[in-house]
C-alpha cells in the first residue's frame, strides 16, 4: 500500500462539479492499494498517517501529529500510486488491487483513521476527481507499507 501525505491549509475534492469532500486544515492523503496488500499494510499506513509529526509546535519544530492539532484528513483513492514505471514510458498497473479489493481497503482505512479520533472526509472511489488544495511548507511525505521508499 502506498500513500502520499500532504500537510494542507484547506482542501476539497469534486466529482462532476459536485463537492464530495472538504477540510479546512490537516492532511490530504492519496491512497493506493496493491493486490498483495494485507491487513498489516493497511494498519501500517493508517498508523503512519495519524501519527506523522509534521505539524509545527510552539517552537516551530515539526513535532505534532494531525491528531495533536485537531486537524482533519481528506482521503482520496488513487490507484495510479501503484504504477510500475521501470520499463518504457507507459505505466503498468499490474500491482494495483482490483476494484473490489481496492474499495474495501480504502473504506477500511477511512474508518480506521476515524476510529483514531480524526475527522475524515473522502473522495469517491472509481470517479474522476478534481482535487484543490494549498500545501503548507510545502510538506509532502511518501509512505510505502513494504518499505520500498
Amino acid at each position: 500500500m502506498r500513500a502520499v501525505v500532504q500537510r494542507v491549509r484547506d482542501c476539497s475534492v469534486r466529482v462532476e462539479d459536485r463537492l464530495v469532500g472538504r477540510i479546512d486544515g490537516g492532511l490530504l492523503v492519496y491512497l493506493g492499494v496493491e493486490k498483495d496488500d494485507k491487513d498489516r499494510d493497511l494498519d501500517y499506513i493508517v498508523n503512519k498517517v495519524v501519527g506523522l509529526r509534521i505539524f509545527e509546535d510552539e517552537r516551530g519544530k515539526m513535532n505534532l501529529s494531525v491528531r495533536d492539532v485537531e486537524g482533519a484528513v481528506l482521503v482520496v483513492p488513487q490507484f495510479t500510486l501503484c504504477a510500475d514505471t521501470r520499463k518504457g514510458k507507459r505505466p503498468s498497473y499490474n500491482y494495483a488491487a482490483d476494484p473490489a479489493m481496492g474499495e474495501k481497503f480504502y473504506e477500511t482505512a477511512v474508518e480506521k483513521i476515524r476510529l483514531q479520533g480524526c475527522r475524515v472526509e473522502t473522495g469517491e472511489f472509481q470517479a474522476s476527481m478534481e482535487v484543490d488544495y494549498v500545501n503548507i511548507g510545502p510538506v509532502t511525505i511518501l509512505l510505502d507499507s513494504k518499505g520500498r521508499i
